[in-house]
């Protein structure tokens, strides 16, 4: 490489600076890398600090610090450091399924932290998901604004104008810390201060408001072809990935094993839009209406909750007020006792989504839906949504779009407790159309690929 002197190095950085960005990063680190190496120092000292402070002076400090970083991974120095952001790690659910997933994948290449705002632990991960963590930092960053609340669920729409502090910018000083960024959390309100860095979008609950910075990172996710929609509507962004969530829950099925069990596998969530409360409603109605049917089976509830949720003791009351004994709660259990439900029941519901208008109350992919339908349960859920990304009606599954065709259809596979017929689906063809392991195939490839070629 000829020798190059400040004045010279500074022309040269600001060319590159004018071309795309992620060229231009490029194209700077493997310069800097070059200068380093040749070792120009020797000939002009303070050479490298002269180039660094040029290039501090037209993209800012963290630019400079993200250069400096990106050059300690290319010498191996050490590991790629890698965070990931979720704001409700301490509570189950499929969207922190989604983001443990992707730290399992690359704990072994990466040192991976995952940032909460709560106290969460390995064994509590490890319980909920199956995955081994251990190779993982756990990073609790307290929020001085949701503290003072003492609640434990962390709402972002609590902001609703800039008059208010943002006050997830502590973990927005947090991310530049870090060679790779991800916000897994559905948070919006969080810069990104490390580069690469990517938005993982569950689904757009928000339309752009305060603080809105989705499109300040480096890659958009979408878990499902009706999130990215709803992406391109609400936020007038296009995604750029499609990674669907990881599904594992197979194995081991045996259909004359199986019994009289309705389940549902979703969240207690506090406003109810898993509709849990409809489901025992509709299980009291029909066991009213047909006693001998309905009297052999039983309607299991499981899924995850807070610890103070108005809405589970409503659903508890409910249950209660019914007077059936054949109604069961199975709260906060472990990925074991879920998988041992799936293996057991006959038939899935899931209504998220029945008559609803707001497009973020339909359900956005439908994880355990997959999950039963790995174990041979007859999935009968909404027709809408990221659900009919799964489930091929008449096929896979059957589909409803009222209350009455859902209560018709379950009717129609209790009395037939072969789930045969012509208008049934088969048992062969009791599989979700996409399943990602953890471990392989796209879950390893897609959440592997970003870091390794932006930190060459």
């Amino acid at each position: 490489m000829q020798a190059m002197n400040l004045k010279k190095w500074q022309r040269l950085i600001d060319a590159e600076l004018s071309r795309p960005r992620e060229a231009a990063d490029r194209a700077i680190a493997s310069a800097l890398r070059r200068l380093i190496s040749a070792d120009a120092q020797r000939k002009e000292p303070g050479l490298l600090e002269g180039v660094f402070g040029h290039i501090e002076r037209r993209r800012g400090k963290q630019y400079a610090f993200n250069l400096v970083k990106r050059l300690e991974v290319s010498f191996a120095l050490r590991k790629p450091t890698l965070a990931i952001y979720d704001h409700t790690l301490h509570l189950i659910g499929g969207a922190q399924k989604y983001g443990c997933t992707i730290a399992h994948a690359l704990q072994d290449d990466f040192d991976v932290t995952l940032i909460t705002n709560k106290p969460v632990r390995h064994h509590d991960l490890q319980n909920w998901y199956r995955l081994d963590l251990s190779r993982c930092r756990i990073s609790t960053t307290a929020i001085p604004f949701y503290e003072a609340q003492n609640k434990e669920y962390l709402d972002p729409a609590a902001i609703t104008s800039r008059r208010m502090a943002n006050p997830f910018h502590v973990i927005s000083r947090e991310s530049g810390a870090y060679d790779f960024f991800i916000n897994n959390s559905m948070v919006e309100m969080v810069f990104p201060l490390a580069d690469p860095s990517l938005y993982i979008c569950h689904f757009p609950e928000r339309r752009p408001a305060s603080y809105f910075y989705v499109d300040r990172y480096r890659h958009l996710v979408f878990n499902s072809l009706y999130t990215a929609e709803w992406i391109q509507k609400k936020w007038a962004l296009r995604p750029d990935i499609h990674l669907y969530p990881p599904v594992d829950m197979d194995g081991g099925v045996e259909f004359p094993a199986k019994e009289n069990i309705i389940l549902s596998a979703a969240r207690f969530d506090p406003g109810g839009n898993k509709q849990q409360l409809r489901m025992v409603r509709l299980f009291e109605e029909l066991s009213v209406r047909h006693p001998q049917q309905l009297g052999r089976w039983k309607l299991v509830l499981a899924g995850g909750s807070p610890q103070e949720n108005p809405y589970l003791q409503g659903l508890r009351q409910a249950i209660a007020g019914s007077g059936l004994q054949n109604i069961e709660l199975q709260v906060n259990i472990s990925a074991p006792e879920l998988h041992d439900l799936y293996k057991k029941a006959r038939i899935f519901w899931h209504l998220c989504g029945l008559n609803r208008d707001e497009p973020e109350l339909v359900e956005h992919f439908g994880m355990t839906t997959a999950e039963a339908m790995q174990n041979g349960c007859v999935p009968v859920v909404f027709a809408g949504g990221g659900l009919v990304e799964i489930v091929e009606n008449n096929v896979s599954g059957l589909l409803f779009s009222s209350r009455d065709q859902l209560a018709r259809q379950t009717l129609k596979l209790i009395n037939d407790p072969g789930h045969g017929g012509t208008s049934l689906p088969a048992r062969q063809n009791l599989q979700p159309r996409h399943i990602y392991r953890p471990g392989q195939g796209p879950v390893r490839e897609n959440a592997g690929r970003i870091p390794h070629q932006r930190l060459k």
